[in-house]
């Protein structure tokens, strides 16, 4: 597997040698109880007795995704079975559904290790929703109270997702839209993975379907290299091949930082199916891998220093196509979607996960060959068990999740040569939620502006400050600032002591409340004062429209002058 090794080449950089293989630790993540059961009523309080839902058997129902900043969760979608058909919660558990599980090995409050975004959310909270909707490639927003799944959005308010505090009635389920007509009508585009998620609610969208609550996107570009060149040109009766055009199969990601995006590209060599990424600032195309197997999900580490890749080296699958290496892609100008399908056998695939370093392939000193490490080449290790796509990494860059699924009738058994294995995974499932633990790796540093707790901050001339930096009830996000001067001067000239109390939330995307209390003063070269009336101050304000609503007042005095805050709505 290659990966920017081109350019090393051409710019003379330094090629590190290749890693030796780490420590990694493979979990199999608890999921919902499985009933063989799958009509009406199947799911019985002795399969599950809290009535917290099943699961069937079928390997394709489930499709993980992403973990929540905090690290400790993984979002996925699952399609619940055998519910009764009773006005209680149990029937909320029917059918397609977001969940998120625990990876910390701990439950939530009711004892599950997992907990059900979606399941009973109120019909009038679901805006949008068709008889085709998914929630491919769930995708938590950087906030956890958000998740990207399909071609929808997953919001829990101010509340975060694996809080307690996110209830079915507080879930609501927009769409997403893109505009693609000059007139503003239709149903616009659809989505299917960003990494820069969509911040532009649209309460009351007044062009465009549907009307209803949404999330549009704005500011959609069309990724276009003005001076590219095509993959293959001619000049009389000469042919050129131009392996750096810009030719996108599929896109796959974008970069930490969002100036780059991977893709599933066209042929560098016959039969070889490659990533390939390509620079937003200078159209350079770079191939990721190069090896003759079939690769195509890919995730790139925080730091954008590793990538987790889905890849069928193990199996040979593609050997008898693409083994032979340096043939010009001529033949695949013609079929190189039926040379990229052969990758798999229905629903039997031949994915196993992978972890690469930034160079990508290349020799160590003693002759042997790097092409990364199999991620479960120790344990979990079963050719018959399928990697999905796609893998993720955790925040920290110590975790990934991946998901299998175990290949099933008709893609084995009966008239396939191929016999069907059993399920060892609980309740016989045929898919399973994975995670790999880079044990060795320290977690990345925190990247927060502002961190969380207790501390004391010294006046630049004298005095000090007790400050208090207080989360929210998932402690990891910042919602309240506490701050007690002693004689803080930072020039020597004024003097700050008292006490202020600032909490802040977000009932929407579009609003901020604000409580805040006051009672500061200065002394010194001025004499001044911040107070807020004895319940303190409270207010609203639309970041949208820049309206303001308050209750109570705050007053600053400086040297007997009196400033309060503007009217409502002023």
């Amino acid at each position: 597997m290659e990966a920017w090794f081109q350019d090393a080449l051409t710019f003379n950089f330094t090629i590190p040698a290749p890693p030796d293989p780490e420590p990694i630790e493979i979990t199999d993540l608890p999921l919902p109880p499985v009933t063989h059961n799958e009509t009406e009523g199947g799911c019985t309080r002795e399969i599950n007795p809290r009535g917290t839902g099943c699961i069937g058997v079928k390997s394709s129902d489930l499709l993980s995704g992403s973990f929540l900043p905090d690290g400790d969760h993984i979002t996925a979608s699952v399609v619940f079975k055998g519910a009764p058909a009773l006005p209680n919660s149990a029937s909320a558990f029917n059918g397609l559904h977001l969940i998120i599980v625990r990876a910390n090995g701990t439950t939530f409050p009711n004892g599950d290790p997992w907990k059900c975004i979606t399941c009973g959310v109120p019909k009038n909270q679901q805006y949008g929703l068709t008889s085709t909707m998914n929630y491919e490639y769930p995708q938590a927003f950087n906030d956890g109270t958000r998740i990207l799944a399909g071609s929808y959005i997953i919001d829990c308010g101010t509340a975060q997702l694996a809080s307690a505090e996110c209830t079915p009635q507080k879930i609501h389920i927009y769409p997403i839209r893109w505009n693609t007509s000059p007139d503003g009508n239709g149903s616009g585009g659809t989505i299917r993975e960003l990494r820069k998620h969509p911040d532009d609610f649209n309460p009351t969208p007044k062009t465009g379907l549907p009307h209803t609550p949404r999330y549009d996107l704005v500011n959609v570009t069309l990724l276009h290299a003005p001076s590219g060149v095509p993959t293959f040109s001619t000049n009389g009766s000469h042919l050129s091949i131009n392996i750096e055009s810009i030719t996108v199969g599929e896109a796959r990601g974008i970069n930490s930082v969002g100036d780059q995006i991977t893709y599933v590209g066209f042929p560098t060599e016959s039969c070889n199916i490659d990533i390939f990424s390509v620079s937003l600032k200078t159209s350079k195309v770079v191939r990721v891998t190069s090896d003759p197997e079939y690769v195509d999900p890919i995730d790139k580490s925080p730091d954008d220093k590793w990538v987790a890749i889905m890849d069928s080296t193990t199996s040979h699958r593609m050997m008898f196509l693409a083994g032979m290496r340096g043939i010009p892609p001529l033949v695949d100008t013609l079929i190189t979607s039926a040379i990229s399908s052969i990758r798999s056998n229905g629903g039997r695939g031949f994915f196993q996960p992978w972890l690469v370093d930034e160079y990508g392939a290349r020799y160590y000193e003693d002759g042997r060959y790097y092409q990364g490490q199999q991620i479960n080449g120790e344990e979990k290790n079963d050719p018959l068990w399928n990697g999905g796509a796609d893998p993720r990494w955790s925040p920290d860059g110590t975790k990934i999740a991946y998901f299998q699924r175990l290949v099933t009738s008709p893609d084995c058994g009966d008239s396939n040569p191929l016999p069907c294995p059993n399920s060892t995974e609980p309740g016989q499932r045929r898919s399973r939620l994975m995670m790999a633990t880079l044990t060795s790796r320290s977690a990345f540093p925190q990247l927060l502006s502002i961190p969380l707790g207790n501390f004391t901050l010294a006046g630049k001339f004298g005095g000090h400050a007790k400050v208090s930096f207080v989360p929210d009830s998932t402690g990891n996000t910042l919602k309240t600032v506490i701050a007690t001067y002693h004689h803080v001067s930072d020039d020597g000239k004024s003097f700050i002591h008292g006490t202020e109390k600032v909490s802040a939330t977000t009932p929407n995307v579009n609003s901020i409340h604000v409580d805040w209390f006051s009672d500061l003063r200065s002394s010194g070269i001025s004499e001044s004062s911040k107070i807020t009336s004895p319940g303190g101050f409270h207010f609203d304000i639309d970041i949208e429209n820049n309206k303001f609503y308050a209750n109570g007042t705050l007053t600053t005095t400086v040297d007997g002058i009196h400033y309060r805050q503007p009217l409502n709505g002023t």
